[in-house]
């Protein structure tokens, strides 16, 4: 089973020799004609900073690009606290924080609920604390498991961590990643956003996809470099053809068909 909140991503394969084909220089010419707003993109980083709760960095690149966010930013703060207590493995004071901010956010989201204390379980087990473990999973997981098939599964799967002394190198040891709090700290986060009426996903990570699938289709007719790391950005030229060709000149205009 995929861990929850993990995505497969699917990058073009090499482009056949039938294709038209774009040079590094052809490629980053037709970039450097199309225009972006700077306030676009400022706004864009912004989004990004206020949904996923980073208020100093929202202050500080406020100041900086002089964009004033949609919210005031000293209310990003109790979700920064309820974010780093989940991160931190600290999830008893996380449940707590947020029904001091609005206890209708877990009273009204069984699933968010058995997240929360299924890391509270994993922590236990992080800690080495299997009497303690044994006795929160059938307290407290166990009676919504049997209510719900797809809980039960999740709960059988964490408890599968007790069989493994070394539980770093179980086949399930991505629950003890840090990816996990951070997945349960995001879920958490959206929950609290959508409650104070406010966009609950960043914009830019959507844009990323979307940058990822254009490039797939794109890639079918044309052979051009491709942006294969997102967190650099940098061009990787075809392996086959190395960007040129000798054949079938690159169109004038971007369109492909």
């Amino acid at each position: 089973m995929r861990p929850r909140g993990q995505t497969n991503t699917t990058y073009p394969s090499s482009s056949s020799s039938t294709k038209k084909v774009a040079t590094r220089d052809e490629w980053e010419k037709k970039l450097a004609e199309v225009k972006i707003s700077k306030t676009d993109l400022n706004k864009l980083v912004m989004n990004y900073l206020v949904i996923e709760g980073y208020k100093d960095a929202a202050e500080k690149f406020s100041q900086e690009c002089g964009l004033q966010p949609n919210i005031d930013l000293e209310s990003i703060q109790d979700r920064m606290n309820i974010r780093n207590a989940i991160q931190n493995g600290n999830v008893e004071e996380a449940i707590e924080r947020v029904n001091d901010l609005n206890p209708e956010i877990l009273d009204t989201n069984p699933e968010l609920y058995f997240h929360l204390q299924q890391q509270r379980l994993i922590e236990y087990i992080r800690q080495g604390k299997v009497a303690e473990a044994l006795e929160f999973a059938q307290d407290e997981l166990a009676p919504r498991g049997e209510e719900n098939p797809e809980f039960l599964e999740e709960l059988e799967r964490t408890m599968a961590l007790l069989a493994f002394e070394d539980t770093s190198q179980s086949p399930i040891g991505d629950l003890l990643h840090p990816a996990q709090r951070q997945r349960t700290a995001s879920e958490l986060n959206a929950a609290i956003l959508t409650s104070q009426s406010q966009e609950k996903d960043p914009k830019l990570p959507s844009l990323l996809k979307m940058l990822v699938w254009a490039q797939n289709q794109l890639d079918e007719k044309l052979s051009f470099p491709l942006m294969r790391n997102l967190a650099t950005a940098e061009l990787v030229e075809d392996p086959i053809t190395g960007g040129s060709t000798t054949s079938t000149p690159f169109p004038s205009s971007l369109s492909t068909t």
